[in-house]
């Protein structure tokens, strides 16, 4: 074979290489999946990639608020003004890029993998809803990590939070190991029982929703994010292609299926859920601590002051509703102090007039 045919021969080998990497990332890249959503929020089927600092701005659009950046992303369209979703479940899966979810409303590519946190959507649930006290719920067994507000500390007061008392939690009564096809997984490995742990505080976040049912009937929305990394402990210890990593991966994908379905039938199928596959991110996330069951309600948790918020969204709306309605005000009286000032008695006023005919007939 000559020089130029064993050149073309490598051309073709490349394209064809360059085609099946391209193919295979778009299938088995990072995901975003919507698991649950009602109709009036609209989630359109396609392809199309959302960045992954973009996520709390889609969790606020879902929920009715608005954005500092408008999204530009054809994924989601505008919905009804007056007709919000009653809460809104983030769940972030941290080893795996995708999951076998067949029963979702949608799923797109997730790109630029970065950490993100629900941080702000929290914070304009609390500011928009304070006296109604909503639930609001954060939660990362694997590091322990959990910030409640509202309601949350009344509702998951019982909820495990450290990882021994997750693992006490699994030899009670109720646990998820009577139920769940455990194959190779193992009750006393460490990485197995961070998983199994995780899969627990799922179970128990939806006895105690249905435990408390009243919640899903109030007029503030709630907002819930949770954080799973056991599958990424599983693949570290055993690798992808291990057997405890393939049955842990179709546990978690048969777990959430359930988790949403019960949760969007709680609400009375007026919530979103959705789950964000990461293989892993792409820079460490740098958090400041929070207190576990915090309880004391302050206008800004930032503050140890109780301090206001120093500027919101919102307040340019306002301040020209304020503005222009001063303004109208102001010269409504001007000008009704002007045709006062310049009315003659004697013509503009019916009761002037009529003294002065009285008054010349006498």
């Amino acid at each position: 074979m000559s020089l130029s045919g064993c050149g073309r021969m490598e051309a073709v080998f490349s394209a064809v290489f360059l085609l099946c990497f391209a193919l295979n990332a778009g299938v088995h890249g990072d995901r975003l999946t919507v698991l649950q959503s009602p109709e009036f929020v609209g989630f359109q089927k396609g392809d199309w990639p959302v960045s992954g600092e973009k996520i709390p701005d889609l969790v606020a659009l879902t929920m009715g608020f608005s954005v500092q950046e408008d999204l530009a992303w054809p994924g989601l369209k505008a919905g009804p003004l007056f007709q919000r979703p009653r809460a809104n479940v983030l769940v972030v899966v941290r080893g795996v890029d995708s999951l076998a979810l067949p029963q979702s409303v949608a799923s797109y590519p997730l790109e630029n993998p970065v950490p993100f946190t629900m941080d702000s959507v929290a914070e304009t649930v609390h500011s928009l809803f304070a006296e109604d006290t909503p639930v609001v719920l954060q939660l990362a067994p694997s590091e322990e990590r959990l910030y409640m507000l509202g309601k949350a500390n009344a509702v998951f007061e019982d909820l495990p939070v450290t990882l021994q008392q997750i693992r006490a939690r699994l030899s009670q009564d109720g646990s998820v190991l009577a139920s769940l096809p455990l194959n190779s997984l193992s009750r006393s490995a460490e990485a197995d029982l961070l998983f199994l742990s995780e899969v627990q505080v799922l179970h128990d976040i939806t006895a105690l929703l249905q435990r408390h049912r009243h919640l899903a009937k109030d007029h503030s929305p709630d907002l819930y994010s949770l954080e799973l990394s056991g599958l990424e402990e599983l693949s570290r210890l055993y690798g992808q292609d291990s057997p405890q990593y393939r049955d842990a991966t179709a546990i978690l994908a048969s777990v959430l299926q359930k988790f949403g379905q019960d949760v969007y039938g709680l609400y009375g199928n007026s919530s979103v859920v959705e789950v964000v596959t990461v293989k892993t991110f792409e820079a460490p996330l740098t958090r400041k601590s929070r207190s576990i069951l915090e309880s004391k309600q302050i206008s800004n948790p930032g503050s140890p002051y109780n301090l206001a918020y120093k500027y919101n969204f919102h307040y340019a709306v306002v301040f020209n509703i304020v503005l222009w309605l001063m303004i109208a005000l102001a010269l409504a009286v001007i000008a009704i102090a002007y045709n006062l000032w310049n009315m003659d008695p004697g013509y503009d006023s019916i009761i002037y007039r009529m003294t002065n005919q009285k008054i010349r007939m006498d």
